[in-house]
C-alpha cells in the first residue's frame, strides 16, 4: 500500500469553537473537529474516502501538492 502526504490547512473557528481543516490538493476538501487531533483524524478519513471515490470515478489526483504559502498583508483600517 502506497503512502501519500497532503498539505492540510488547519485553523481555529472561534464562532463555532472547533478546528477546521482544508486540503487544497483535493478540491479544498474540508472537515472539522472539536480538538486539533480530532480534526486531523477526520481529515485522514475524509482523504481516504476522497481517494476511494477518485479511483472509482477515474478522477486524477495530483502527484504533488500545490504550493501553499501563508502570509500577511497590511491594510489601513478606518
Amino acid at each position: 500500500m502506497a503512502t501519500r502526504r497532503f498539505k492540510v490547512v488547519l485553523e481555529w473557528d472561534p464562532d463555532e469553537s472547533l478546528w477546521v481543516t482544508y486540503v487544497p490538493a483535493l478540491n479544498h476538501l474540508s472537515t472539522y473537529g472539536d480538538t486539533r487531533e480530532d480534526a486531523l483524524s477526520q481529515t485522514r478519513e475524509a482523504i481516504l474516502g476522497y481517494l476511494e471515490v477518485a479511483a472509482e470515478e477515474s478522477i486524477s489526483i495530483p502527484d504533488h501538492d500545490r504550493e501553499i504559502e501563508l502570509t500577511e498583508v497590511e491594510v489601513a483600517a478606518t
